[in-house]
Formats: C-alpha cells, sequence, structure tokens
C-alpha cells in the first residue's frame, strides 16, 4: 500500500487534534492492515489516499480500482465496539446498513465498502422533499423495531448501556464529571433532577422497549443508494437506550432545512412503525417529547469517546456541556 507520504490530510476545524496517525508505527500497522485486507479480495490502491483526521476517528478514502473506494475507520478505545456492532448489523438487518469487509476489535479498526451517495450531497445537488426524510424515518424505525430481539448481544459486543430507566444514572456522572459548566448552569441542571427522575421513569413505563440508538443520525450519516432507500452507518456514537432518542437530530436537520411546519409530518413518519400493542397516538406522541429532551444525555455522552489526550485536558467537554445545557430547553412540540 502507498506509504504515508501519498496521503492528502484533512484536520477540519481540529488542527491540533490528537489522533493514533501521528503515530509512525500505529500508521504502518493501520496501512498494512487495510493493504493485507485488500489483496485478499484481489484490490490494489489507485491513487492517494484521503485522510480524516478527528479527535473521535481516523477515517482513510482508500481509491480502488473498478469501484470507487473502500473505507478505513479507526475508533478510540471506547468506540471500539463499532467495528462488531456495524458486522453483527450486517446480520440482523443487512437490506439497512453496510457489510464491512473487515474488522479488527481488538484494535477498533474497521474496513468498509463504498455505500453509495451521501443523503447530504443529495441534498446539496437536487431538490429533495420532506416526504424523502419521512421514508428514512419510517425505514429506521422499523429497523430500530427489528433490533430489539439483539439488545443483550449489543451489549455484549460492548455497546454503551443508557437503559432508559437509569437516565438518571447517566445524567449524575455526566454533570459529575464536566469540567465545563459554570456554577449556576451546574445549579440549575442538579435542580432539574427530580424532573427528569420522572421523566425517564414516566418513558420507561410507556411500554417501549429499549433498542439501538444511533444518537447522531444527520444527513452526513445516511446514505441515499436511490430515491426511497437509505443506508445507515457510522455507529461510534449509539447506544442501548429509548429507540424515540433518535429522532431528535434527524428532526432539526430537517427543521433548518425546511421549517419548524415539517416537524408533525416527521414526527407521524417516525412514529408510525411504534402503533399497535395498544398504544394510543397520544401517549406516542408524549413519548416522543420525553425522549427528545433525554436525548441530550446521549449525545453528552458521545462527546466522551475520543482519543486519548494529554493528560489534564478533557476533549469534547465543551461539547458535552453545550448537550446537558439542552436539558432545560422544552422541545418544540406538545406531547
Amino acid at each position: 500500500m502507498h506509504d504515508e507520504h501519498t496521503a492528502m490530510v484533512d484536520r477540519g476545524a481540529f488542527p491540533d487534534a490528537v489522533t493514533p496517525w501521528e503515530t509512525k508505527s500505529w500508521r504502518a500497522a493501520a496501512l498494512d492492515w487495510m493493504g493485507g485486507h485488500l489483496t485478499k479480495r484481489g484490490l490494489g490502491v489507485d491513487g492517494p489516499l484521503r485522510v480524516r483526521l478527528r479527535p473521535w476517528s481516523v477515517l482513510v478514502r482508500v481509491p480502488v480500482p473498478g469501484q470507487d473506494a473502500v473505507w478505513f475507520k479507526a475508533t478510540p478505545p471506547s468506540a471500539a465496539f463499532e467495528g462488531p456492532l456495524t458486522a453483527a448489523l450486517a446480520r440482523w438487518v443487512p437490506e439497512h446498513v453496510l457489510r464491512p469487509l473487515a474488522v479488527d476489535a481488538g484494535r477498533g479498526w474497521a474496513l468498509l465498502p463504498d455505500g453509495g451517495q451521501l443523503f447530504r450531497a443529495v441534498l446539496d445537488r437536487e431538490q429533495v422533499e420532506p416526504r424523502e426524510w419521512e421514508s428514512l424515518l419510517g425505514q429506521y424505525a422499523g429497523m430500530q423495531r427489528d433490533l430489539v430481539a439483539h439488545v443483550a448481544e449489543m451489549e455484549r459486543l460492548g455497546v454503551p448501556s443508557a437503559r432508559t430507566a437509569d437516565l438518571p444514572g447517566l445524567f449524575d456522572r455526566l454533570l459529575d464529571a464536566n469540567t465545563v459548566l459554570g456554577p449556576d448552569e451546574r445549579a440549575r441542571l442538579t435542580a432539574l433532577r427530580p424532573r427528569l427522575v420522572d421523566w425517564s421513569a414516566e418513558l420507561a413505563a410507556a411500554g417501549i422497549p429499549d433498542t439501538l440508538d444511533h444518537a447522531d443520525l444527520h444527513d452526513g450519516q445516511l446514505l441515499r443508494p436511490a430515491p426511497g432507500r437509505f443506508t445507515f452507518f457510522d455507529w461510534g456514537d449509539a447506544a442501548v437506550t429509548h429507540p424515540f432518542c433518535s429522532l431528535r437530530v434527524p428532526a432539526e436537520r430537517a427543521r433548518d432545512r425546511y421549517g419548524p411546519e415539517v416537524l408533525p409530518r416527521l414526527l407521524d413518519a417516525y412514529l408510525e412503525p411504534w402503533t399497535g400493542d395498544g398504544r394510543t397516538t397520544a401517549g406516542l406522541r408524549r413519548a416522543a417529547g420525553l425522549a427528545w429532551r433525554l436525548s441530550a444525555l446521549g449525545r453528552a455522552a458521545s462527546w466522551g469517546r475520543m482519543f486519548p489526550a494529554a493528560p489534564g485536558t478533557a476533549p469534547g467537554a465543551e461539547e458535552s456541556a453545550e448537550w446537558l445545557r439542552e436539558l432545560l430547553s422544552e422541545p418544540p412540540f406538545r406531547g
């Protein structure tokens, strides 16, 4: 495989991010691993590597002849479950996800096929109606329902457990660990805790089982191989928790694009697969409102999954604090 001198490196808004790519021995081992698995498939490298470095991942686009590319991803130890989870999802719900070409669970490495166009690229190129977002949310909710049966297996793979009934404990740990919140903010959040306990208990009692929450399902984490069809990927922020926590991120992105009037349609599309079993529309909407607010905990927790940095630093602390502050905000719809 090409050595690192042929790689084009993108650090984005994180020029000082600490990643293992900076370590020559790690870089050489990763390139050898990629090259070995490509050779097994009769593939070579057809051009320069494109490397994207972020505090939470190393992503390498590897051009190969006869197809667009394959992708290497390395995650921090705290997100090393992503590769094994991706492989398991390809067995459980193959129509909705990418099937990895190779996974090294111990090192947090995965080699993935190219899955087609990002939904974001489609949105940038053409006029996309809100019904496409309704389709993706309906498909995603259906996948979540199918995955309920595999929750215990996901947790054995290391997917973080944030069960709905246990969310107050997660809140306590996040609040205690955060180094950015000021005294006034900390006091306001502490005062919110009794209500948060009630919200968690009510949501847990609503009768919708915990399952996989992607936790960051925006248009850059979705592939749209064809109109009305979506592929879900990038599971490094995922957790086992209330499924409705997944709604917030895509709904906010759609609201930013189309305006707040799109939210009722998206909410209905997402909730439709959860109807039946005696559940009422009002009950589902109430649960969605509770989960919208509580989803901030999963987002706050995900910012702790960074590559280790220098002692005394806390990567992601500011972003985690921003999400904790969101607990104080009302959902944009009435439950």
